[in-house]
C-alpha cells in the first residue's frame, strides 16, 4: 500500500478525490468516471470502481479498495451474529454496492434503480470528498451547494466539532 495519511479508517491513499467535475448520462444509462478518478482508482488497484446508493442523500457514492478494505477491517471488529450494528452498517453499504467495470473509454453502466435513487438526468456533477466521490444530478447539486457551504461554515464557528 501507498504512505497514506492515517484517518480514522485507517490508511488513506495519498490522492484524494478532489474537485467537483462535469459529466454526462448517456441514453444507455453510462458515465465516464473522470480520469483524475480512474488513475486514484487504479493506484488502489481497484478494478472499476465500486458504487453504491447513499442511505442519507439522493446520491450515489463512490469509492476503491482503501474505502472497501477500511470498511472490512472495521466491521471485523464488531459480531457477524450479535451486533446488530454489525448488520445494519453491511446491509446499508456492502449489500448495496456493485462494482461496475469501466470500459475502454472509462465509461461505467450505472444500474437503473442507482439512476432512479439519484434522480439522474443527462447532466451530472462528480463531487470529491477526499476518500469517496460522489455522482450527483447536476441541477439537485447546484442547487445544494449553498446548503452545504453554509454546514461547513456552521461547522468552523463551532470549533471544527462534529
Amino acid at each position: 500500500m501507498e504512505a497514506g495519511i492515517r484517518g480514522i479508517w485507517g490508511f488513506m491513499s495519498a490522492l484524494p478525490f478532489i474537485s467537483t467535475i462535469a459529466g454526462t448520462l448517456d441514453g444507455k444509462g453510462r458515465v465516464c468516471i473522470p480520469a483524475a478518478y480512474r488513475q486514484i482508482l487504479a493506484a488502489q488497484n481497484t478494478a472499476g470502481v465500486y458504487v453504491c446508493p447513499s442511505f442519507t442523500e439522493e446520491t450515489l457514492e463512490c469509492f476503491g479498495d482503501d474505502v472497501l478494505q477500511a470498511f472490512a477491517n472495521a466491521q471485523a471488529e464488531l459480531d457477524p451474529f450479535f451486533a446488530a450494528a454489525h448488520d445494519d452498517r453491511s446491509f446499508a453499504v456492502l449489500s448495496n454496492t456493485q462494482l461496475l467495470t469501466t470500459d475502454e473509454n472509462g465509461r461505467v453502466r450505472l444500474p437503473d434503480d442507482f439512476i432512479a435513487h439519484a434522480g439522474l438526468k443527462d447532466r451530472v456533477s462528480f463531487v470529491g470528498l477526499g476518500r469517496k466521490f460522489q455522482i450527483w444530478d447536476a441541477e439537485r447539486f447546484a442547487g445544494l451547494r449553498a446548503e452545504k457551504m453554509a454546514r461547513a461554515r456552521a461547522l468552523r464557528e463551532q470549533g471544527g466539532a462534529s
